[in-house]
């Protein structure tokens, strides 16, 4: 699995000395992984904001964020005509 990159999503935030440096949600000490690790236990999006005191919109935001970090991009197609098309003017 790819790692994410964390410094760009704007919900969230890593300070050395904070959190022994995990990424958290901005201006809180709630680690991101937890989320992950809750939903993936079973809980829902709602057990976990009663249980950790988070929004809907901070969850929300680390869950698209992963989801679009995960998205391989589409080739970009080459669009050649066929040989011997060439004219000369």
């Amino acid at each position: 699995m790819a790692t994410l990159d964390w410094s760009q999503c704007p919900a969230v935030e890593s300070i050395p000395g904070k959190v022994s440096g995990a990424w958290v949600f901005k201006g809180t000490r709630m680690p991101v992984a937890t989320v992950f690790q809750n939903l993936e236990a079973g809980l829902t999006v709602e057990e976990v904001m009663e249980e950790f005191t988070v929004t809907r919109e901070q969850i929300n935001a680390v869950l698209d964020f992963a989801a679009k970090s995960l998205q391989t991009p589409s080739p970009v197609p080459v669009h050649a005509g066929p040989p011997g098309n060439a004219r000369t003017v």
